[in-house]
């Protein structure tokens, strides 16, 4: 069993213009978090002077963080999610197919792998843990 799943990417190659202004980004990652049937909590976005944005999206789920490098076409991402891992991966794959990367380098890590799957439910009032 595992918590969660945290995709870890690098996508280069996307047209400055797209990623340089935090009117933009916002639009882009906010329809992300749509896509991805996320549930979103709260969100804030940094404008760099003169081009550049930084931002979080904070999930129910977990978090969306990004930072985008305009003068160098990049963006880098991290999205973790403790649901459904489909819904991190629909997020991942609208913001690939909007911003139109050349390339994309990214890792895929399942988190809390050692949990164990059993959960009992323990009345605190009458139990002591064993």
């Amino acid at each position: 069993m595992t918590v969660g799943i945290q995709i870890i990417a690098d996508l280069y190659g996307i047209d400055g213009d797209l990623i340089a202004r935090k009117e933009k980004v916002y639009q882009i990652v906010e329809d992300a978090v749509r896509a991805g049937r996320l549930t979103k909590i709260s969100s804030d976005y940094y404008q760099f002077q003169p081009s550049g944005v930084t931002g979080i999206v904070l999930l129910a789920e977990s978090h969306l963080a990004f930072h985008t490098w305009p003068e160098h076409g990049l963006v880098t991402l991290d999205i973790y999610t403790c649901g459904d891992p489909s819904h991190a991966d629909a997020a991942f794959n609208y913001l690939v197919k909007i911003l139109k990367p050349t390339s994309v380098e990214y890792k895929r890590l399942t988190r809390g792998n050692m949990i164990e799957e059993e959960v009992r439910a323990v009345n605190s009032a009458n139990a002591a843990l064993q």
